[in-house]
């Protein structure tokens, strides 16, 4: 299985990813190297694309399992090393679900399978990073 993915400079840090389905999205660099703070830097996109994974998988689990999740949101915080490559070095995901009669060992266990087995970036980020995570429930009537 490949994946593919484009990337085309548009003027000083400012760049166009395309990928291998033809979605687009746009990144910039800090204004230190030349960006003008036009877009998400690519470190960014890196904690989006993670966090997007987890929440496919635990998403989907949730379904299976007729949970009535009516919203979910994940922050990510990260930190950094401090000299290059300046990897992750901690991830931190606080998992925020909303819905009615969610059963907190099961979305726990939804997180876990994800984070230990299904989710490709956690895989990846892990090699550098420590990856934690919470999860807080908000019941809806």
């Amino acid at each position: 299985m490949s994946t593919t993915a484009r990337i085309t400079w548009a003027e000083n840090a400012l760049f166009v990813g395309e990928s291998g389905s033809g979605h687009t999205v746009t990144m910039d660099g800090a204004p230190d190297v030349g960006g003008h703070d036009l877009a998400a830097r690519p470190m960014e996109m890196v904690l989006i694309g993670m966090g997007g994974c987890t929440a496919i998988d635990v998403v989907s689990m949730l379904k299976k399992q007729r949970q009535d999740v009516r919203g979910m949101a994940i922050e990510l915080v990260a930190e950094r090393a401090e000299e290059p490559p300046k990897v992750f070095t901690q991830v931190k995901l606080i998992y925020r679900m909303r819905g009615k009669g969610l059963n907190r060992a099961l979305i726990e266990r939804a997180v876990a399978l994800s984070e230990d087995k299904y989710c490709s970036a956690t895989a990846m980020i892990r090699k550098t990073a420590t990856v934690t995570h919470e999860v807080v429930l908000e019941e809806v009537t």
